[in-house]
């Protein structure tokens, strides 16, 4: 540590310091209040535009109850685009599905579900997507391209699914009269926990068939 004499030694030397570092303490500073002003209006930012879309939700579930379908669409375009990195925009997708399948408008509903699948952010939305597009094509008799789209899913981020996938390929082998696949799908539900109350019965359906079967 330095030691100086006088007044004037220990005034100089704060001014060599402060040459050569003040401008480098300000600069921090400033550099600081902005970081720290920019977070701020950031987390303002993002918590107002969750908000915003929050509130067009409510108004789309309210339009849905209605069946004023056409104001269902525009909202459900409205969220997309002006909220597409919220999970608000998948929420919305998800709900103008099913109201093309209330109007019949299957092609549509498939074509929102499969984008959402695909593009979601969310993987437990992406998932939600795939269950409801793969019910859509059991419900319109496309068992197989049911099957194959179960087959595809992201097995690593589907983990907390897998009851809900092996029940829907129970259903789907049932429908394809494959009921030894069936069985060992709604078991393998079963295990992970499935919650469906109608899934024991279907399994006991199937017992019933093999009895009536072998006899």
């Amino acid at each position: 540590m330095e030691i100086y004499d006088t007044e004037e030694e220990q005034v100089a030397a704060i001014k060599r310091w402060w040459k050569e570092h003040g401008a480098s303490m300000i600069t921090g500073a400033i550099v600081g209040v902005l970081l720290l002003g920019g977070l701020n209006f950031w987390q303002g930012y993002t918590s107002k535009k969750a908000n915003e879309a929050s509130a067009l939700y409510d108004q789309l579930l309210y339009s849905v109850n209605k069946a004023d379908y056409a104001k269902s669409e525009t909202l459900a375009k409205s969220i997309a685009a002006g909220y597409g990195s919220t999970a608000y925009e998948t929420y919305a997708a998800l709900i103008l599905a099913k109201t093309k399948v209330k109007q019949g408008d299957i092609a549509a509903a498939k074509v929102i579900f499969e984008k959402q699948m695909k593009e979601s952010e969310s993987p437990e939305l992406r998932n939600i997507s795939r269950i409801r597009l793969v019910r859509l094509l059991h419900s319109e008799g496309e068992y197989e391209k049911g099957l194959q789209l179960i087959s595809e899913g992201d097995k690593a981020n589907s983990e907390g699914f897998s009851a809900s996938f092996d029940e829907l390929k129970g259903d789907l082998y049932v429908a394809l009269g494959r009921l030894g696949e069936a069985r060992t799908a709604y078991e393998s539900a079963l295990r992970a926990g499935a919650q469906s109350r109608l899934l024991q019965f279907k399994l006991d359906d199937i017992t019933a068939v093999d009895v009536v079967a072998a006899s």
